[in-house]
């Protein structure tokens, strides 16, 4: 176990986390401060357990705004898949058809 040490909103905050995750661990930690910061310089300063709330908020809709583009792209994926295997089903039926017709041919050609 590691422990970093983040800074937010002018804060350090001592953080335990899985060795080998220090550099993934301050990379969110410096995302998390510079929300604050854009968010103490639209609303102006305000306590910091509400600032920390609405940055809270914020991050939440832009973790729900990435979950429904994922969706929305599994979707389109699922689809696409489904009519790959559509395209796959009319091509064997087409074949079995051909082989249908040439059979019937040959039988005409024959008589």
């Amino acid at each position: 176990m590691s422990q970093v040490t983040v800074t937010v909103n002018k804060q350090d905050y001592n953080i335990a986390c899985d060795n080998g995750q220090e550099t993934h661990l301050a990379r969110l930690a410096n995302y998390v401060d510079h929300r604050c910061q854009e968010l103490k310089a639209a609303v102006g300063n305000i306590r910091d357990d509400r600032l920390l709330v609405m940055v809270a908020l914020l991050l939440s809709d832009e973790l729900s705004d990435a979950y429904t583009e994922l969706e929305t792209i599994k979707s389109a994926d699922e689809g696409a898949a489904k009519f790959a295997d559509q395209q796959e089903a009319i091509s064997l039926s087409l074949d079995v058809l051909a082989k249908r017709i040439e059979r019937i041919a040959e039988t005409v050609e024959a008589a």
